[in-house]
């Protein structure tokens, strides 16, 4: 089975704890290799190396790690030197953006669930790439957060393939026209 995914689609992956939907997008961003089949990336027609997938990919993941010892700014500093953010967006503008300005020489191990959340959102959001993976991107956000991830989504989907992997939740989905159960 072959299936061809389009620049501007948005795609829900709908299901279950344990399903897949997680594996799924690991698979898409080629921190894994499939056991069957395969996977190939194309942007224009013209396709992309495997060691090379990362530059064009941007995700949020509950298993992606910040690094605690470092600060925010140093956090995206260290994002910078792989992928290149949205033009106009710098490290200060950045911490403005996820509205965390005055976290920006702190530690991420001193920051709360939801504070490395707006964190790891703003990074895959605001990357400068055509494909975006977002796994259950509204857990460990409150109301005002959910309010700021919509927004800043909207603001920041043009010409990119969106997946979002989610149990359902409305908040999470809004965009998608497409889904895919698991």
């Amino acid at each position: 089975m072959s299936k061809h995914f389009a620049e501007g689609d948005q795609y829900a992956i709908l299901g279950g704890n344990g399903s897949g939907k997680s594996t799924f997008l690991q698979l898409i961003a080629g921190f894994l290799v499939p056991g069957a089949g395969n996977i190939s990336w194309k942007i224009g027609g013209k396709e992309i190396e495997v060691d090379q997938v990362y530059r064009h990919v941007a995700i949020a993941t509950p298993f992606l790690t910040l690094y605690d010892q470092f600060t925010l700014k140093e956090n995206v500093e260290f994002f910078l030197q792989f992928k290149k953010l949205k033009d106009g967006v710098d490290v200060k503008s950045f911490s403005e953006i996820i509205e965390l300005e005055k976290h920006n020489n702190k530690q991420l191990q001193h920051f709360s669930s939801g504070m490395r959340q707006r964190v790891k959102l703003g990074l895959a959001i605001l990357a400068d790439t055509p494909l975006l993976l977002l796994d259950e991107p509204v857990s460990h956000l409150d109301k005002n957060a959910i309010l700021w991830y919509q927004k800043l989504l909207q603001n920041n989907i043009s010409n990119r393939t969106l997946f979002v992997a989610s149990n359902s939740q409305a908040d999470e989905i809004f965009l998608c026209r497409g889904k895919m159960e698991f």
